[in-house]
């Protein structure tokens, strides 16, 4: 049975992308603990001395208006017509009532809230309310001074000396007054009474307070923030109200005064539209009684004046000439159009047109007989000009007969239209004098009729005002609230805020959040080299054979003999890896060469070829570890030699100089030499381009097993693509945190122009954090185990 080949899908692949996204974050592991730990912490003291806050909720239900009190004063008005479609409240109306600053104002007026008491507990500042031994009145703002700019941000303080003294402290300095003085403060005039009332049931210990003051305004719009006003359901007129607040006796009287404030207002507004009312019926009432009372002397005069008959059969005669009268005046209009629409369409002078006949009914016989012939004379001569022309003789004598006939028509109809006008003016006389007549006698049964209306009129309107008067005066005496309470204010047993573990998960995500989001704006932000991960994404193709871990400022930058800390180790793992990139390499080309170099300085390439040296030197292998950084030479901090000394600029530049000359020992290994770089010669390239340089490789490649050069970064000087053609392989560093990505582009460049081959990465001052297995395992390489006090070192100093 064959096999299916398997493959990677992109599924796996965005799993293996998804566990790099993880193990990125859970590298920092020790800063989310942290953020998690200070968070929570935090969480713990923010708890510990947070003021909790009680919800306060109380609810009304808004009375119908229609049942009585204003709304009956409404309707009042409405039914005689002075309120014309007026409705009642709705409740949404009444919940933006309760939410007005004018309440809210009488609110805090009443309760005094507009000044608040606090007290000082260590480091908490918890307010006191209705308990102390003192309150503070104010008796007038400054009208002078802009309040909104004006009033003190601070507290004032406010201790009781005695029972006559106090003194008050506004931050600058400290008076003395009298309990009951008026003292004058910048804002305003103010007077500190003694709390009589409350006597027995002052705070202990407390005669120190921190006093807050506010406007009016001030005050009434933070209550309008604060207080929440719903509607307890759509269909219902109950309206919730609710108020959090750390001291549940003060919501409680908010809310309270309130819905008092509320139903005064309410009750005001109620009585105020009853006098309105009753004031408005008053003055009504005396009108219309003497309209009344003129109406009835006027029906008096009327009966006595004139004397009054039966007149329905009389008005019916004269109803039946007038309507005769009015059809002949009809018919003899209708004659009349027609004749001058006769006229209009004789007037025109068409002789191939016929005329209407029979349109008015009423033609004289002679007229009749003239339509006809002249309909006959016009059918002729259409029948003629079938077959002939206007020219023919015939034709033309028609023509002529048709325009006699049509004078004469003309000449008659004008005759007739004569007789119809005197005819309309006979019959508008007969209507004059039938209107004369009906008006005599009907007009005065009309006159009588419309007076007796205005009386019935004027006298039901009296009854119904007087009616009105009686229910205002009731309503005026009786004064109902307008809301009645379902639910007195009540506080809940705990507090609602701050909530334990809303605070605490809180804290926890943010303490997670935080250090998340430093991550990850640090990798979005960052455009370094950090991770062997970021190279292999820039480069795939280009083998990474080490990563050396970062070291700290006092540890060894040379690896000594039976070191075993992971930065030798880090080494060996290189010098291993190494070994692979000579796998075709022949015994009789000499030495194994390896050149190291770097983008830019800085980044470790000299650190590099010094330990590289010495791990090769570690195998019993003959090396020798080359200068060839002409320019900046730093193998003097990690390998000791003089500094006078002759090295390669030296014996490239002088032919009186042999090989032997510049060839030191290192003073670390017996089988590891050292050629320094010499003096800084002026000319390092043209040095390196000379003959010289080539006998000077096939040399030392004939006396050694390994060649390693410390050359120059290549960004900057081009020194290090002069030699290197006579280096078996190429190691390149890249310093974590310092290389920039956009140096990959630049080796990028390089490898396809062919100016480095045989490369090899090596990722240098890599932190913990990101290291390789030594770290992520916790594999010792020091063979002893550390105490608690350095793992918690370690941990806070590697990252």
């Amino acid at each position: 049975m064959s096999k299916e080949p398997v493959y990677i899908d992109d599924q796996f692949e965005d799993e293996i992308h998804l566990r790099d996204l993880v193990e990125k974050y859970l590298r920092h592991w020790k800063w989310f603990v942290i953020g998690v730990f200070v968070c929570v912490v935090a969480a713990f003291f923010y708890l510990r001395y947070a003021t909790p806050v009680f919800r306060t909720e109380a609810s009304i239900v808004i009375k119908e208006e229609d049942k009585g009190g204003m709304g009956s004063q409404l309707s009042a008005l409405q039914d005689i017509g002075v309120l014309g479609g007026m409705g009642g409240a709705s409740v949404e109306n009444e919940i933006e009532i309760l939410k007005s600053k004018r309440l809210l104002q009488k609110v805090v007026n009443e309760l005094g809230l507009n000044v608040s008491y606090f007290v000082k507990e260590g480091i908490k500042i918890n307010e006191v309310y209705g308990n102390i031994p003192f309150y503070v009145k104010i008796l007038k703002y400054n009208d002078e001074v802009n309040l909104a700019e004006e009033m003190p941000e601070e507290p004032y303080e406010i201790a009781l000396i005695n029972d006559k003294q106090i003194s008050i402290n506004d931050g600058e300095q400290t008076n003395t007054y009298e309990l009951g003085a008026k003292i004058v403060l910048p804002f305003a005039e103010i007077m500190v009474v003694p709390n009589i009332v409350k006597k027995k049931r002052l705070m202990v210990d407390a005669n120190r307070f921190l006093v807050s003051f506010k406007t009016i305004e001030g005050a009434a719009i933070g209550l309008e923030e604060a207080i929440q006003v719903s509607l307890a359901d759509k269909n219902a007129t109950v309206i919730n109200m609710a108020l959090e607040h750390p001291l549940k006796t003060k919501a409680q009287d908010i809310l309270n005064e309130l819905v008092n404030q509320y139903n005064e207002d309410a009750i005001i507004d109620n009585n105020l539209v009853s006098k309105n009312t009753a004031e408005f019926i008053d003055e009504r009432l005396k009108i219309i009684g003497r309209e009344l009372d003129s109406v009835e002397t006027n029906k008096v005069s009327f009966k006595s004046q004139n004397k009054l008959t039966d007149i329905e059969a009389e008005s019916v005669l004269f109803l039946e000439n007038v309507n005769e009268v009015n059809k002949k005046h009809l018919e003899v209009a209708t004659q009349m159009e027609v004749t001058n629409t006769m006229i209009a369409y004789l007037n025109e002078g068409d002789n191939a047109k016929l005329l209407p006949t029979n349109l008015s009914g009423q033609e004289s016989e002679g007229m009749a007989e003239l339509i006809n012939t002249y309909n006959t004379l016009v059918i002729e001569r259409n029948e003629m000009l079938k077959n002939s022309t206007d020219k023919n003789p015939v034709v033309k004598n028609i023509n002529s007969q048709i325009d006699q006939l049509r004078s004469t028509v003309l000449n008659g109809l004008q005759t007739q239209k004569t007789g119809l006008r005197i005819a309309m003016n006979d019959l508008r006389r007969q209507e004059a004098i039938m209107d004369n007549k009906i008006a005599k006698v009907p007009g005065k049964e009309k006159e009588f009729r419309g007076i007796e209306r205005e009386q019935n009129l004027k006298e039901a309107l009296y009854l119904y005002l007087l009616q009105k008067r009686e229910e205002a005066s009731i309503n005026m005496a009786v004064t109902a609230p307008k809301a009645k309470i379902v639910d007195y204010a009540n506080s809940t047993v705990k507090p609602v805020a701050p909530k334990k573990m809303i605070v605490m998960g809180g804290a926890f995500l943010m303490g997670l959040l935080i250090p998340f989001l430093f991550i990850y704006v640090g990798d979005v932000l960052n455009n370094k080299i950090v991770t062997r991960k970021d190279i292999e994404r820039a480069l795939p193709n280009l083998p990474i054979i080490g990563e050396l871990p970062s070291l700290g400022d006092k540890e060894e930058k040379i690896i000594a003999d039976d070191d075993r800390s992971v930065l030798a180790e880090a080494f060996r793992i290189l010098r291993t890896n190494l070994q692979y990139m000579f796998v075709n390499h022949n015994v009789e080309d000499g030495a194994k060469t390896i050149l190291v170099t770097s983008t830019t300085k800085g980044e470790g390439k000299s650190l590099v070829s010094s330990n590289l040296a010495v791990t090769l030197a570690d195998t019993k292998k003959k090396v020798v570890l080359i200068g060839a950084d002409l320019r900046n030479p730093q193998l003097k901090q990690y390998i000791q030699h003089n500094k006078r000394q002759s090295g390669l600029s030296n014996y490239l530049y002088n032919d009186n100089i042999e090989l032997d000359d510049i060839i030191n020992p290192s003073g670390i290994k017996s089988n590891l030499d050292m050629i320094s770089s010499g003096s800084i010669p002026p000319n390092p390239a043209e040095l390196l381009m000379g003959d010289k340089i080539k006998t000077f490789f096939e040399a030392l490649k004939n006396r050694y097993d390994y060649v390693v050069i410390d050359s120059a970064p290549l960004l900057l000087v081009t020194d290090t693509f002069l030699i290197n053609k006579y280096a078996d392989v190429t190691v390149y560093v890249m310093r974590s945190g310092y290389a920039e990505s956009k140096f990959t582009d630049f080796v990028s460049d390089t490898l396809k122009e062919k100016k480095l081959e045989r490369v090899a990465m090596v990722l240098n001052d890599v932190s913990m954090a990101n290291f390789g297995y030594g770290n992520k395992y916790g594999y010792n390489y020091g063979g002893e185990k550390d105490g608690i006090l350095e793992k918690i070192k370690k941990i806070f100093t590697r990252s």
